[in-house]
């Protein structure tokens, strides 16, 4: 099934000030997640984003946070399904995920979200852990636990769907 911009959340966990230094391949999953978020706000579609312990770890990195419509703290590694319900809007049930540290927090966040029923969809390129074998790892477990894993122009590409879309001229210039 595709993803549809209609009935999506961009969910974007974790991009914190403390932590991106020590992700692996930090500045392309920075830019795949502000890729992301961009267009989803040329797409309407909400954008959420979580920060754990932001008084320990430092809050979301300037350019993520400034793309996220509201902002969940939590001191959990993975986000319960109940908090995120709480900001969802309505009809928006497709879970668009990505951020850090891959096999901790967005791990722990999408296996609440896929037991409790939500289609699941992990950015592989806008996520990013410590270690690549970790990244690895999570993205292989995931799968395996029925979320989507893929990639940020997969993602793009299906909410526009048409050459035609109004907004295809200003995604198409975000994968530039």
């Amino acid at each position: 099934m595709l993803a549809n911009a209609d009935t999506s959340t961009l969910i974007l966990i974790d991009y914190q000030e403390r932590l991106m230094p020590a992700i692996d391949n930090a500045s392309q999953v920075l830019a795949r997640a502000e890729r992301l978020g961009k267009a989803a706000q040329l797409l309407d579609v909400p954008v959420i984003g979580t920060e754990q312990r932001p008084e320990k770890i430092g809050h979301n990195v300037a350019e993520i946070a400034r793309l996220c419509d509201q902002t969940l703290t939590k001191t959990t590694f993975g986000t319960a399904a109940r908090d995120i319900e709480g900001v969802l809007v309505q009809g928006r049930h497709e879970l668009v995920l990505a951020g850090c540290e891959t096999h901790v927090c967005l791990l722990q966040t999408a296996m609440n979200l896929l037991e409790a029923g939500y289609r699941v969809r992990v950015v592989a390129d806008a996520c990013g852990s410590r270690f690549a074998e970790d990244r690895e790892v999570a993205l292989a477990r995931l799968r395996e636990a029925g979320a989507d894993v893929v990639t940020s122009e997969m993602v793009l590409f299906e909410w526009m769907r048409d050459s035609l879309h109004p907004q295809f001229k200003a995604v198409q210039a975000l994968l530039k």
